[in-house]
């Protein structure tokens, strides 16, 4: 019985021990740690039938102080696949990846693009326009990106916890279209949404109160800048839903041949903002054209490109006082004609390209767009001084 005794005092001081090992401690030898899980979705556009985008790998920073050193990163998702990033939308998230990571702060992570193509895709990365299938375009990735996109946006692993991130691929902002060159180009704009998030949701409607399909629907704010948090369309049901960080936004609807609606929403943490509906009045008949003429600000760089941002000065549905809100937004290669057809109102345009120019933005009374009128907008940049 003795010798028994003995034997089970000795069992459970062992068992002690090795739980005292599992939970790190204060042990050196050991670390607490956690997982990173990473998922992808996209803020989509309709001026496409697909967007593919090759990811190889998801990397994380070690040391911040010294990541242009190529072993202070550290992978955590090897996806290695092609993926429609029009596919999704509305909710839809494709899983990257989960892995442990050590405890503690992390400040930066990148994505790396393949550039060679899989499986029985014609390219690594390319577009298909609507009605034109059978036509992909590829899409060139900068010599820049190739060596990873920076996603700068901390974020912090706790000891035995998962930490979820939402890598929001804005396909509308990183598509380049082809100005005079009549290359395709990849330019990642990429956001991470943390453990935060809440989600906003609704339907879009017409002026009968059927679902609209196709409506772009974003959550904006502007402090003197424009930010695009998030976007999407809607369904086949006029249905949409987004992921955003907590802030005050300007929800906007928008959809060619109506006119736009907003309203204003407070997002608090880790909440959910359903029946978030809009409906939207058709402005058929009543559209005019805004052409713009870009500049080529850098001829013989074919991976120039210019963003183009349309806006109106509204008050939003809840909201105090007057705004600018975001109705079109191009990403268009270096010079070249582009046309949007546009409701009868007045608007104010903003464009911005390579590091180097200054803004261009339009008076703030300008353009007008007027009935069956095309309006002519020259866009010039000046070299900043």
């Amino acid at each position: 019985m003795k010798r028994l005794k003995f034997i089970v005092i000795v069992f459970l001081v062992c068992f002690m021990m090795s739980l005292t090992a599992c939970g790190g401690g204060d042990d050196e030898s050991s670390s607490a740690a956690g997982s990173l899980a990473l998922k992808l979705t996209d803020a989509a556009t309709n001026d496409y039938q697909a967007v593919y985008v090759t990811i190889e790998e998801v990397q994380v920073c070690l040391d911040d102080e010294n990541d242009e050193e190529e072993n202070n990163w550290y992978t955590v998702a090897e996806p290695k696949r092609t993926y429609n990033l029009l596919e999704l939308v509305n909710g839809v998230q494709a899983q990257l990846g989960v892995t442990d990571l050590d405890a503690g702060r992390y400040t930066q992570m990148r994505l790396i693009i393949g550039t060679e193509a899989r499986d029985s895709h014609p390219y690594a990365n390319y577009i298909v326009i609507v009605d034109d299938e059978d036509n992909p375009h590829e899409l060139k990735v900068p010599s820049g990106s190739q060596t990873g996109i920076k996603l700068v946006s901390g974020f912090e692993i706790y000891e035995n916890q998962t930490t979820e991130l939402i890598l929001d691929f804005d396909a509308s902002r990183s598509v380049v279209k082809a100005g005079n060159s009549g290359k395709w180009i990849l330019k990642p704009v990429i956001k991470v949404i943390g453990t935060t998030v809440a989600t906003i949701s609704g339907t879009v409607t017409d002026n009968e109160g059927l679902g609209l399909m196709g409506a772009l629907v974003s959550a904006q704010f502007y402090d003197g800048d424009m930010i695009v948090q998030a976007s999407t369309v809607t369904d086949e049901n006029g249905d949409y839903r987004l992921f955003v960080e907590p802030n005050i936004y300007n929800l906007v609807a928008y959809k060619e041949g109506y006119a736009p609606k907003c309203k204003y929403i407070e997002v608090e943490p880790n909440s959910e903002y359903g029946d978030e509906d809009m409906a939207l009045t058709s402005t058929s008949g009543e559209e005019g054209i805004l052409k713009c003429e870009v500049e080529d600000v850098d001829p013989g760089n074919e991976d120039t490109s210019v963003s183009i941002s349309v806006r109106q000065s509204t008050e939003c549905e809840g909201g105090i006082g007057t705004t600018q809100i975001e109705i079109v937004m191009l990403n268009i290669a270096d010079g070249g004609d582009y046309e949007i057809s546009l409701p009868v109102e007045t608007y104010h345009v903003v464009a911005e390209t390579e590091e180097g120019f200054e803004t261009f933005t339009s008076d703030p009374d300008d353009p007008v767009i007027k009935k069956g009128e095309t309006y002519t907008l020259e866009i010039r940049f000046e070299p900043k001084l």
